[in-house]
């Protein structure tokens, strides 16, 4: 079966509602529903209905994930809290977590929340876009299970770890830097598995030193196996920089484990110390800076608009069409995608799967059906 594209509402609806299906509650279910379909309106298909089934819904019914989120505040100052999640849905998590930090900023100017005990939180600029929507400046990050090696390692010993900002602008789209802290993350491997794309060479490196390339598949288990490790931003060695990837992606780690007293490293592989499987155990952080305690929204706006301008506006390379900013890009594919969602023909099969283990089939058509 060809891609086929599912309109917005039908998908999300359904997305919904099999949250609900699996326990989710009505109104985290909409949270989840639209932190994994924002993915899908960005372009970011590694994060959206690619991991649906597998990554949620999947983890629910295994019993490693709760479907009932306890957002428990355990610490609290009036710029700062520390949350535990109690290995509930990471998009609740993260909104609610983000929701209170920009709460501090309002009548604070800054607010900082901590997160640990949670899972998979989807793309981390959904939580920097909910800070810029409201003003402020939006920072955000997550570990998450080990797979990244150090600079002259060969082995995952933290997460892709994203580090996430976001300052809004008086553009149509906000600046939104959203990206890992390694070259690729497990996610877009995973993804290349599905449409049957090779491994990016110089993304990967194995045991002996060596990069990998060839079969996505192949490469994914190496990972999980622990014969292979993704390379931090800048790849092997320092020749490229891959320290300065290195530095970031264990700043990322430092703040979501060491201020929460969290879990770390391997602590995050999703087996715990009897060998059994168990919670992700994730940690995030959440910054929030208002805007209006500076010189105000309305200037921070026009001056960060002025420097994006700046940056697409300087002399190009030869045979480049153009230079983008970061937020650009899945601003245009957001109005490209204004009819629906592109599914490819491996997650049909989950979706199908999903609806008739839900009892959805009679409710719910899909365009390969």
């Amino acid at each position: 079966m060809p891609i086929q594209v599912v309109d917005w509402k039908t998908i999300t609806d359904f997305v919904i509602e099999a949250f609900e299906k699996y326990g989710v509650p009505e109104n985290d279910a909409k949270i989840c529903a639209d932190v994994l379909l924002e993915s899908d309106r960005r372009g970011i298909e590694s994060h959206g209905v690619n991991r649906f089934k597998p990554i949620y819904l999947d983890r629910i019914k295994s019993g490693v994930q709760k479907a009932v989120t306890n957002f428990e505040i355990i610490k609290e100052t009036p710029t700062t809290a520390v949350v535990d999640g109690h290995d509930g849905m990471g998009q609740v998590i993260g909104y609610r977590s983000m929701e209170l930090a920009i709460r501090k900023a309002k009548e604070y100017g800054l607010g900082m929340v901590v997160a640990r005990n949670s899972c998979h939180y989807g793309i981390a600029g959904y939580y920097t876009s909910m800070a810029t929507k409201a003003g402020c400046i939006g920072l955000t990050g997550t570990n998450a299970r080990p797979s990244v090696a150090p600079t002259w390692g060969v082995e995952g010993i933290f997460g892709t770890n994203p580090f996430t900002l976001g300052v809004p602008t008086d553009e149509p789209f906000d600046f939104n830097f959203d990206c890992a802290t390694s070259i690729t993350q497990n996610g877009k491997i995973e993804y290349y598995e599905r449409i049957g794309e090779p491994v990016h060479p110089g993304t990967i490196v194995g045991d002996d030193g060596e990069p990998v390339e060839g079969d996505a598949g192949v490469a994914l288990k190496r990972i999980r196996q622990g014969t292979a490790a993704l390379l931090p931003v800048g790849g092997i060695g320092e020749e490229l920089g891959g320290y300065k990837g290195y530095g970031f992606n264990m700043f990322v780690e430092l703040m979501c484990a060491a201020l929460s007293d969290g879990y770390f490293g391997k602590q995050l592989n999703g087996v715990d110390e009897n060998g059994n499987k168990c919670s992700p155990r994730l940690g995030h952080f959440f910054i929030a800076i208002d805007t209006d305690h500076f010189m105000g929204e309305e200037i921070c706006r026009k001056k960060a608009g002025d420097i994006a301008r700046l940056a697409r506006g300087s002399k190009k390379m030869p045979g480049a069409e153009r230079i983008w900013t970061a937020g650009e890009k899945e601003y245009e594919i957001r109005l490209a995608r204004k009819d629906g969602v592109p599914i490819n023909e491996s997650v049909q099969g989950e979706i199908n799967f999903v609806r008739e283990e839900t009892g959805l089939t009679g409710k719910y058509r899909f365009p390969w059906d």
